[in-house]
């Protein structure tokens, strides 16, 4: 938990670092306004569809369809649940937008201040990075609809839906957070070694995707704490294997 918590701080730290700031914020306003303009077009045909669906269940479904108070009952359930299902979607386009363009970015600056002293192995690559971001989507969006039925039941949505983007965060950020100085057998092996501690950290990040404006900066800033959560367990791990570590860059040298 000291390291989860390390790392937040340090993120926090890294958001006035000159051309840090923009990358946090733009990924999720595009993907705002992507899935805001999707709802606006779509919001009468998704909630027929549902409510249909939901009145085609036996027992229930007839209940539904005779009762005024079931039906409106019903109706303000459908459309709460689906306006809290497009917020994992707006989250989601962001973060694989941050995962293959604004990570990368954000990366060199706060590594080379930061983590100068850790060797550039470049075991990952940019073409790697979007390849697992892009698997990384398809996954969560799959657990998604396999989870539909359970925002039926009050809080069991939510809690799937935390639990899946905390997933997706360690799942796209690891990689890129490791991309440039971990060889390839440090990318494989580090996210295994550290796989809880990533799906806690990617859990407290995923909470921000449910508090108000917080959640248009909570991608980015979960890429920015898995760079600093990882980069520093690879320092510590080559430490501890007794590999040299090289002399940090001075801070004139950092370009901003």
């Amino acid at each position: 938990m000291r390291d989860i918590l390390l790392a937040f701080g340090r993120a926090l730290r890294s958001l006035g670092r000159k051309g840090v700031f923009v990358h946090l914020v733009w990924p999720s306003l595009v993907a705002l306004v992507v899935w805001m303009t999707i709802a606006i077009l779509s919001w009468s045909t998704l909630v027929e569809a549902i409510v249909g669906w939901i009145q085609g269940w036996a027992f229930v479904g007839e209940w539904i369809a005779t009762s005024e108070i079931g039906g409106a009952a019903t109706l303000i359930v459908v459309e709460i649940a689906l306006a809290l299902g497009f917020l994992p979607l707006i989250y989601v386009t962001a973060a694989l937008l941050v995962a293959v363009f604004a990570l990368p970015m954000m990366l060199e600056r706060v590594a080379m201040r930061d983590y100068g002293d850790l060797e550039l192995r470049r075991g990952g690559s940019n073409l790697g990075s979007a390849w697992n971001a892009v698997v990384a989507g398809l996954l969560f969006l799959f657990g998604m609809v396999a989870s539909l039925p359970l925002w039926l039941i009050p809080g069991a949505g939510l809690v799937a839906s935390v639990m899946l983007t905390a997933w997706l965060n360690q799942r796209a950020f690891g990689y890129d957070a490791l991309m440039l100085h971990a060889d390839g057998e440090e990318l494989k092996r580090l996210p295994r070694v550290q796989r809880t501690s990533m799906l806690l950290l990617g859990g407290g990040c995923a909470l921000l995707a449910y508090v108000p404006f917080v959640n248009l900066v909570a991608p980015a800033f979960c890429g920015l704490a898995f760079v600093h959560f990882m980069l520093e367990a690879l320092r510590r791990e080559r430490i501890e294997r007794g590999v040299s570590v090289l002399d940090a860059l001075p801070v004139p040298q950092v370009r901003e």
